[in-house]
């Protein structure tokens, strides 16, 4: 993110899903490896928790896998290879390629300056905008291309998620700066 206008922008977290093997048995992954935990009574799948990078998983009994917790790509690829490791050591058939892909990414990013919220909320006027002071500090702003949910805070911090790479959030956050800058 060499962009000077983008310095401020930081991954916080990077959602994964997808598959990774045809079928588990989680019974006897859990109990060959490690710092994962099954209780089918609470939750149907495996909480598998690497420490580096660090990363938790589920991992259900379809082959089906959810990774969180991640804050780089590299940490994505590096995570899911250690993750494929660990399966196949405890016995697991893994596919030959994992067919994973981020699903959601979450950013923050501080715009510089005080934003007058109640301004923002009257002046936009539109029904992807919510904001209700007494029930949560921020205002919430729906951007429909690219999916975008942006959290938009007084201090000028904002929060956004639902993209799927950066391109999306970058396209996201330019467009909520025009929308600022249109209210001045």
């Amino acid at each position: 993110m060499a962009d000077k206008k983008y310095e401020s922008l930081k991954i916080e977290n990077i959602v994964a899903s997808g598959s990774v093997a045809g079928s588990i048995d989680l019974v006897a992954f859990s109990q060959k490896v490690e710092n994962c935990e099954l209780n089918k009574k609470r939750f149907p799948g495996a909480v598998y928790r690497i420490k580096d990078p660090k990363i938790a998983s589920l991992i259900f009994s379809s082959g089906k896998i959810v990774l969180t917790g991640i804050r780089t790509h590299q940490a994505l690829t590096d995570g899911l290879a250690v993750i494929m490791k660990s399966l196949q050591e405890a016995g697991v058939e893994t596919l030959k390629k994992p067919n994973v892909a981020v699903t959601n990414m979450v950013c923050s990013y501080d715009l510089g300056k005080y934003i007058n919220l109640n301004k923002v909320a009257i002046t936009l006027n539109v029904e992807n905008i919510e904001y209700e002071p007494e029930q949560f500090p921020g205002l919430v702003y729906r951007i429909k291309d690219p999916r975008i949910v942006v959290l938009i805070f007084s201090s000028g911090k904002i929060i956004l998620t639902g993209g799927r790479n950066l391109e999306d959030i970058r396209k996201g956050l330019d467009l909520l700066e025009q929308k600022l800058e249109s209210i001045r």
